[in-house]
């Protein structure tokens, strides 16, 4: 009985096949979770921050009223109708100071705490309030501010409109913990008090007053105007503020189905414990009435430290989860999309390795049965290539297996040995023949193009000069040109040493005063082109050894080239230093020119390719990187079209056997 085969190509796409359904399944699940969680952080981070600025908020407005009382408190009036015992003015004044500060309530008492003047409800006084902020001010003779409960029997006093407004139906809702209370009789206010002192400095009154917070929605409105910019998602606000007394709302713009403040609405119980009873700042997600946030709450302190409420800010959680939701969809698109081609590239990829597999089968099959003559054509460069090249050669060595096989083989392989060697000594040959002819023509295009122009330079400077050496003037810039001259005949004199492969004469040297000589030299240049130099060269670089002439001309290539590419002007920025954990100086020339195209940049160092056309004759880079090579160093090039180039020459530290005492001259 034959147990039948699974054909190689099923076991490749199967294989294929979980390996890509795996991978990209694992992908996916992972990116998808590192990408949810960042966007919860973000939104946690972001609340988290929000609630500092709704403290700020609150916080400012405490500050304002501490400072209303404490500039009343300090008016002269009042002093003086205490020390006259003149009631009615002190009604008229304070009536008049309430109304222009905007403050709900506005009490002065006598030194013993007892009420002189309510200026918001003038037919009730004579009482002592249950204030804690007049004893504590009594005490400590200071200004001092706090979220304070008033209490349903001080409201009373406070009057019938305060009483009312304070009033708040408590609304069961969802998550809130079991309660029985279902009206909201106190209030909660943000009350100053400072004290009245005499002319001698004697204590003769408090002074206090604040704002009812209960729906007063000043606050929270300002929180959310300028911390979330009064912005909508799906017609619902995306950001919201709250002040909680215990943990009923009672100045929200939290907004119940019926599009109404939500007034009344209580928190949640799991929030109200880690918070109120815990006195715990709450960051996380909380259900808000009737949707989920992404919220911050922290208590509220009365001046004894008692916690009476909470501040809560929150941001509407749907539009984060849609974003999440948006990201899970494209990830998993991505997903399936990368599973459909990896499927389709696989059945692709295994039909293309079982093809060749069929044919060496079907031609091992007609070898066994004797012919010879079979061969394949595969032509991959991959193992089955190979396979199929082997097949190829054993059944030629079988068709050919006769008394002369063994002769044959050994011609085969000396001829293919000596070919060999041919090839070799060939390829050795035109390598040493072109870059003989490189250097020759880079020397014979230097000669050409330099040696006959500064031997005129030369030749007429000396006649100039003998003719204006009675000008001081004249006679200095001469001079400085004749030398100058001189140096580029050196220069082109070492361009023939280099192309003879001449050894730099090195000496050693302080690389920055090499780099201040060259600069020293290009002023003018930079000047007339409008090129600022800024130079950041590191103090106490040890001392190199290399060829001093050979490296200034380097450096003068590398700043004349820079200036070029800065025709409008620019910022040539020069700095030295010695890179941690390296054994080398670093020198660095950034320009903000023109910048090297990136097709250019494998070139700038061949002899000849220059981007300046006439102006230019490509050699300065070439001979340039030779000489950097010649001290066994190297120079690394990066530039971006429109924004700069920056060269960075790196040359190997040799440390003298004996510290020299003096820095040689440059």
């Amino acid at each position: 009985m034959l147990i039948p085969r699974f054909p190689l190509r099923a076991k490749l796409i199967v294989v294929f096949s979980l390996v890509i359904v795996i991978g990209v399944f694992i992908s996916t699940l992972v990116g998808i979770n590192l990408i949810g969680t960042a966007i919860i952080r973000q939104a946690q981070d972001k609340v988290r921050l929000d609630l500092n600025s709704a403290r700020e908020v609150y916080k400012a407005e405490s500050d304002a009223i501490k400072t209303k009382i404490r500039l009343t408190a300090d008016r002269f009036f009042i002093k003086d109708a205490l020390y006259i015992n003149d009631h009615d003015r002190l009604r008229r004044e304070l009536q008049k100071i309430r109304e222009r500060e905007s403050l709900d309530i506005l009490t002065l008492t006598d030194d013993k705490g007892m009420v002189l003047v309510r200026a918001h409800n003038t037919s009730v006084f004579g009482d002592r309030p249950e204030d804690d902020l007049v004893d504590l001010v009594r005490s400590r003779r200071e200004p001092v501010v706090a979220t304070m409960i008033v209490s349903e029997d001080e409201m009373v006093r406070l009057g019938a409109t305060f009483l009312e407004s304070a009033r708040i139906d408590l609304i069961p809702t969802p998550k809130s913990r079991p309660s029985e209370k279902k009206v909201e009789q106190s209030g909660m206010f943000i009350k100053a008090a400072a004290p009245v002192f005499d002319y001698s400095g004697r204590l003769i009154g408090v002074l206090f007053g604040g704002n009812m917070l209960n729906r007063d929605y000043d606050i929270v409105d300002r929180v959310k105007n300028t911390v979330y910019l009064s912005e909508m998602y799906k017609g619902r606000d995306i950001g919201t503020a709250t002040i909680f007394l215990d943990d009923a709302r009672i100045s929200t713009n939290v907004m119940n189905i019926d599009g109404e403040r939500a007034v009344g609405t209580r928190v949640s119980k799991e929030v109200y414990d880690q918070v109120v009873v815990q006195g715990k700042p709450w960051i996380g997600r909380a259900f808000v009435v009737n949707a989920w946030y992404m919220t911050a709450y922290e208590p509220i302190r009365n001046v004894k430290d008692e916690i009476i409420g909470m501040l809560y800010v929150g941001m509407l959680e749907a539009p984060y989860v849609d974003l999440r939701n948006r990201v899970v969809l494209i990830f998993w698109s991505i997903a399936i999309v990368s599973v459909i081609l990896l499927s389709i590239i696989a059945s692709y990829t295994t039909s293309n390795i079982i093809k060749p597999i069929k044919a060496l089968a079907l031609a091992t099959e007609k070898v066994a049965s004797g012919d010879m003559t079979q061969r394949v054509e595969i032509d991959t460069r991959d193992e089955i290539g190979f396979l199929g090249d082997s097949f190829n050669q054993m059944t030629a060595a079988l068709q050919e297996a006769t008394d002369g096989y063994q002769k044959l083989t050994r011609t085969l392989e000396e001829k293919v040995r000596e070919k060999t060697e041919e090839l070799r000594a060939t390829q050795d040959f035109l390598i040493q023949s072109e870059r003989l002819a490189s250097l020759g023509k880079l020397a014979a295009g230097v000669a050409h193009e330099i040696n006959n122009p500064l031997t005129s330079i030369l030749l007429n400077s000396h006649l100039i000069l003998e003719r204006f050496k009675n000008n001081d003037a004249v006679k200095e810039n001469l001079e400085l040109i004749i030398n100058e001259t001189t140096r580029c005949s050196s220069i082109v004199s070492g361009l023939l040493e280099f192309a003879r492969q001449t050894p730099p004469e090195k000496t050693s040297v302080n690389i920055n005063k090499v780099i201040e000589s060259t600069l020293l030299l290009m002023e003018t240049q930079a000047l007339v082109r409008k090129v600022r130099i800024n130079k950041d060269l590191q103090d106490g670089l040890p001392e190199l050894m290399v060829d001093l002439g050979k490296i200034k001309q380097v450096f003068t290539n590398i700043v004349m080239n820079a200036i070029d590419a800065m025709p409008s002007g620019g910022v040539l920025r020069i700095s030295s230093r010695v890179p941690e954990d390296t054994t080398c100086v670093e020198i660095v020339f950034e320009d903000n020119g023109k910048g090297i195209p990136q097709e250019h940049l494998q070139r700038i160092f061949d002899p000849f390719f220059t981007t300046k056309g006439t102006k230019g004759t490509g050699l300065g880079l070439s001979i340039s990187y030779g000489i950097i090579q010649q001290h066994s160093g190297r120079i690394d090039v990066e530039s971006k079209v429109g924004k700069g180039t920056k060269m960075t020459i790196y040359l190997p530290l040799h440390i003298s056997p004996e510290k020299k005492k003096e820095d040689r001259s440059v």
